[in-house]
């Protein structure tokens, strides 16, 4: 799949957090998640593996009783059925890829004219 990028699909999922997919398949789903500044996303676990790279801002992720504070350029890995959390210590902009492909953000697949890929040809 590939994703044409526009402005349109985000969700606000929570007070100051916006989420949008940018593409996914059954074995894997990214995102764009959008946090302003003093939201947070409450401790939870999924059966996922979240990888995440922070593009933009500031936060402060706990992993089980691990506390960390990002930067634009840091990553992270949380594995499958972690207790974790994320507080946004400044407006912050997040690429996240989930494996396999997280079934309950697929409700926030809007009008994104994802479209199927047959081949690396169809880029050229």
């Amino acid at each position: 799949m590939y994703g044409v990028n526009s402005e349109n699909g985000y969700t606000e999922i929570g007070d100051g957090i916006r989420i949008k997919t940018l593409c996914h398949d059954d074995s894997m789903l990214m995102s764009e998640l959008w946090l302003q500044e003093d939201s947070v996303i409450p401790e939870h676990t999924h059966p996922d593996v979240q990888t995440g790279y922070l593009i933009k801002g500031k936060i402060r992720l706990t992993i089980n009783e691990d506390v960390r504070t990002f930067v634009p350029g840091d990553s992270w890995c949380i594995q499958a059925d972690l207790k974790h959390r994320t507080d946004a210590l400044e407006d912050s902009v997040i690429l996240e890829v989930f494996s396999p492909q997280r079934k309950d953000y697929m409700k926030y697949v809007n009008d994104l004219n994802l479209q199927p890929v047959s081949s690396i040809n169809d880029h050229q």
